[in-house]
């Protein structure tokens, strides 16, 4: 079922959560009970993020560099698809621009389509940690825009080396991201808006949030949506903090600010274990607001563990 018939035929705000794909070496069935607890809750999709390639430079004695890949974590098709048969829930998988050509992503799709994909999220993805900027593959997307426009192609029977439209048609729901806080490249809120517009008008129907914990930037970022005449859904994204590190991991990693009155909190704890008690209980605030506020459903990164979500979810759900 698409994301937008679920949001539609919701009697109540849903809940739904990302995975990581497992790093090499861990198994399928790890990823499949670390998830299961949060079953409970009835998810109705549950989203598996992709992960491009990336490359480190390998010097050989005589001098030369060799360019060695290092990726780590196996498919996301193949991870949907076990989701799908072992909890009867639609998967959601993240296509990137980034690391992809055309017709990788084309590829990508046709398989989607016949494992019974009905969803994706199409986003350009980070430039790898090994260079300081985005660069499109050569014959790739540059923008999130450019993807949506590939997959509405596919919708309509139009592939990349057919000339005339052929009876096979996808029909995928797209969705894209939106960042209440801004996307750290764009040089306004305003700006920003431009491109989430641009999305929609392309052919996306709902939009993820970027994580945030202040939820008056969400519903300010909200108000600002709408009146950029942008009328699809929003599924505000939340993640509790867990641990000290990500104090000030966060915030340098995703480009967003930690409210006053959560950073006081945390700054008076000692251990992860006080931190993580913070972190729940400022998600579960957050989380029953946007509930009383409507929203049709919540999203959760979970960075494939599940304990603190279900913790949240419990008291929400």
């Amino acid at each position: 079922m698409k994301i937008t018939e679920h949001l539609k035929n919701a009697k109540s705000t849903l809940f739904s959560f990302e995975i990581l794909p497992p790093l090499k070496g861990q198994s399928l069935k790890e990823l499949l009970e670390g998830i299961e607890p949060l079953m409970e809750f009835k998810p109705p999709f549950v989203d598996v993020t992709y992960h491009r390639e990336e490359f480190i430079y390998k010097k050989h004695p005589n001098g030369l560099l060799e360019k060695v890949s290092t990726k780590k974590r196996p498919g996301t098709v193949g991870i949907c698809a076990a989701i799908m048969n072992r909890f009867h829930v639609d998967a959601v998988p993240h296509l990137l621009c980034g690391g992809f050509t055309k017709e990788e992503t084309e590829n990508a799709l046709i398989d989607l389509n016949f494992i019974g994909v009905d969803n994706v999220l199409a986003l350009r993805g980070d430039a790898p940690k090994t260079e300081g900027r985005f660069v499109a593959e050569k014959d790739g997307h540059h923008f999130a825009s450019e993807l949506v426009e590939q997959i509405i192609r596919m919708n309509n029977g139009k592939y990349l080396h057919e000339e005339t439209e052929t009876s096979f048609h996808t029909d995928f729901c797209v969705g894209v991201a939106g960042y209440p806080e801004k996307h750290f490249e764009a040089p306004s809120l305003k700006f920003d808006l431009n491109y989430l517009k641009e999305k929609v008008d392309k052919g996306a129907e709902y939009i993820v949030t970027q994580m945030f914990f202040d939820n008056k930037k969400f519903f300010e970022f909200e108000r600002k949506v709408r009146e950029a005449g942008i009328n699809v859904p929003i599924i505000p994204g939340l993640k509790p903090i867990t641990t000290l590190g990500q104090i000030t991991m966060l915030p340098r990693t995703f480009f967003l600010d930690l409210p006053d009155a959560l950073t006081d909190e945390l700054l008076q704890c000692k251990t992860n274990a006080e931190v993580k008690e913070v972190g729940i209980a400022w998600a579960i605030q957050q989380s029953k607001e946007l509930v009383n506020a409507g929203m049709p459903s919540i999203h959760f990164y979970t960075m494939s563990k599940a304990d603190a979500t279900y913790k949240i979810a419990k008291e929400v759900f």
